[in-house]
């Protein structure tokens, strides 16, 4: 059999053979850190026999997918774990997720920090004794049975929901069996480095309705120094959590009159509008027209863009005059019926058309987040219409666009093309026309990206931007997706140059995606220190004593007329005492003035993260940060 390698390189084999005996044939330091392996692009265990021609990719620990292979054998060490220490404890589900791993369980009181550490330490013992991952196969009788006689119930009600010619797999290592599709690495030898880092509730199934179960979260790395890196950068996060620093600094307040809702105090409104005034700015220079359309629309319309049937339960509905309103989860809709107000011709094309749209979705209780996750938030929507010609062109903008934004704040990012998903609407012409034009504008912009297999929205292929923080955490954000869908829905038109009537195409993209999302977002990547032109308050005048408060006062008015956020601190406190304050509250610049700087119209200008001051002119100060706001420096 004939193997290609990842690096085009073709190998021939004789006989089949496991995976991991082709890693061992081409390098022993291969077959040390390979985590599980993809045959024709579907990752499989390395148990997994290949018999006969195929392209072969290995997977590491800086995979993706191999990440995923290596922290699923850490959940299942933790759950061997839990059943030595405490054998009486039910399983349910543990698998890998982006920063780690999870395992739940069902044990009556749940576990304190103290469990965690007997956990761990058992951990231990499970990697030093170098257990084999065996996995096995059983039919659905035999498989009941075996989780019965386990005494684990929630195993028996998953293997009865699998669909009737699922494959049923299982892994066992040592003395613990578990219902698993796997892929795993080879041994629990290779999880050396792991930490169980927090305890939360889970209700089964992520439904209310159902027991809460205790969640045990962890994470593993192949060596000591990698866990330690990431530990740090958790603690790093917690100092930065926007939650902690939108309360410290005056941003936002969450209240349990509106769980989910956030509630925008004076600063953070200044930091939010300073945000819309900037997507303004470079939304009119790149030709979009503003518009704003209802929160609330009735259900004939959410039934003709598709929302009704696929999106409902995320949507809060009323009764209005008898009939049926859903107040909106996304603007779209609305913005056909702009598109629709009107005839249009091919002249007009492309129309695109911006909206800061305030959105509600339902959320459960247990998912809401600070303002990473709420039920209600703006999206700074635009559609544009376009002709088929256009479709190129028209992306190739937006993804300029977005770049532009981005890369103002300092993000890095990376590209995810989503196709077409199971529960979607159109033909298959129109999704591989559409998919085909998302690709070709990323080729031809030089972007790289990874194919996100059955990601898209319902009604078409979608890109989406994934930014990587200051602290290398990834957020998705932007997104551009293309429709055909809801042009044909609305019956949506245009006259074209030849004098027929066509049909529009639709592109829905964001930049920042939910406005309040990007302010949480923004506010850990800078751990509340703003650059000048978004600070919620740039400038503070800080007066030596009660003598200097009236050219305190003077100070405070030139830069508020010239359009500086500026603060004055007039209390009777020492100068050391309000500067720290000011620091606390990370604002750019602390205006020191007494005696001299009075005689000499002069400001002592001191950054938030310096002990030195400069002396400037009061105007050269004025001039230096106007031009650092205008400028975005």
């Amino acid at each position: 059999m004939k193997i290609t390698l990842k690096s085009g390189d073709i190998r021939e084999y004789a006989a089949a053979m496991p995976a991991i005996e082709i890693a061992k044939s081409i390098s022993e330091g291969l077959a040390r850190n390979v985590c599980a392996a993809k045959v024709n692009g579907e990752t499989v265990d390395l148990r997994t026999e290949i018999s006969e021609d195929c392209e072969l990719t290995f997977l590491t620990f800086e995979d993706e997918d191999g990440r995923g292979a290596f922290r699923h054998t850490a959940a299942h060490i933790l759950a061997q774990a839990v059943k030595r220490l405490f054998p009486e404890t039910k399983l349910a589900i543990g698998p890998s997720i982006a920063d780690g791993f999870y395992y739940d369980f069902d044990r009556d009181g749940g576990f304190t920090p103290e469990d965690l550490e007997k956990i761990e330490a058992e951990m231990k013992k499970i990697v030093k004794e170098d257990l084999k991952l065996e996995r096995f196969t059983l039919s659905r009788e035999e498989a009941v049975k075996l989780m019965n006689e386990l005494g684990e119930p929630y195993k028996v009600e998953l293997i009865e929901a699998l669909p009737e010619d699922a494959e049923i797999s299982f892994y066992k290592q040592g003395e613990y069996t578990d219902l698993c599709a796997g892929p795993h690495i080879a041994s629990t030898k290779a999880v050396k480095a792991f930490k169980l880092t927090s305890i939360a509730g889970a209700y089964w199934h992520g439904d209310e309705k159902n027991k809460m179960l205790s969640r045990i979260y962890g994470t593993a790395f192949p060596k000591a120094s990698e866990l330690e890196e990431h530990l740090a950068r958790i603690e790093e996060a917690k100092k930065r959590d926007h939650r902690k620093l939108g309360k410290e600094l005056g941003l936002f307040t969450m209240v349990e009159e509106g769980p989910g809702f956030p509630i925008f105090l004076p600063k953070g409104m200044a930091l939010k509008n300073t945000l819309l005034e900037y997507w303004r700015e470079i939304h009119t220079r790149e030709g979009y027209v503003e518009i704003s359309t209802p929160i609330m629309l009735n259900r004939q319309l959410w039934e003709t863009s598709g929302h009704w049937f696929h999106y409902k339960d995320n949507m809060y509905t009323t009764v209005i005059d008898e009939t049926d309103f859903a107040i909106k989860p996304m603007n779209c809709p609305g913005g056909m019926l702009v598109y629709k107000s009107e005839p249009r011709s091919y002249r007009d094309l492309p129309l695109r058309l911006g909206e800061v749209g305030l959105v509600h979705r339902h959320e459960k209780s247990g998912a809401l987040h600070g303002l990473f996750r709420v039920r209600c938030f703006n999206q700074d929507d635009a559609h544009i219409f376009m002709t088929p010609e256009q479709i190129t062109q028209e992306i190739k903008g937006v993804a300029r666009l977005i770049d532009e934004i981005y890369t103002l704040f300092g993000f890095k990012y990376h590209v995810e093309l989503s196709t077409r998903p199971e529960d979607s609407m159109g033909s298959d012409e129109d999704w591989e026309v559409a998919t085909n034009g998302l690709r070709q504008a990323l080729d031809e912009l030089g972007l790289s990206y990874v194919v996100n297999e059955g990601d898209g929205a319902f009604y078409g292929p979608k890109i989406d931007f994934h930014l990587e923080d200051s602290i290398g955490r990834t957020w998705q954000c932007g997104t551009i997706q293309l429709d055909f869908q809801l042009p044909q829905r609305f019956e949506a038109e245009y006259t074209g140059e030849d004098g027929q009537k066509h049909r529009p195409i639709m592109i829905h993209r964001v930049a920042f995606g939910s406005v309040e999302r990007f302010i949480g977002v923004l506010i850990e990547h800078f751990a509340g220190k703003f650059p000048t032109w978004l600070a919620p308050v740039q400038a503070k005048v800080l007066p030596i004593s009660e003598k200097n408060a009236e050219y305190a006062q003077k100070v405070y008015e030139t830069l508020k007329a010239a359009g500086v956020r500026v603060e004055l601190d007039e209390r009777n406190e020492k100068i050391g005492y309000k500067i720290r304050e000011a620091q606390m509250q990370k604002i750019p610049y602390m205006l020191i003035v007494g005696k001299s700087e009075e005689e000499n119209n002069e400001v002592s200008v001191r950054l938030r993260d310096t002990t030195e001051n400069q002396t400037m002119a009061l105007d050269a100060f004025v001039a230096q940060i106007l031009d650092e706001i205008k400028n975005k420096k």
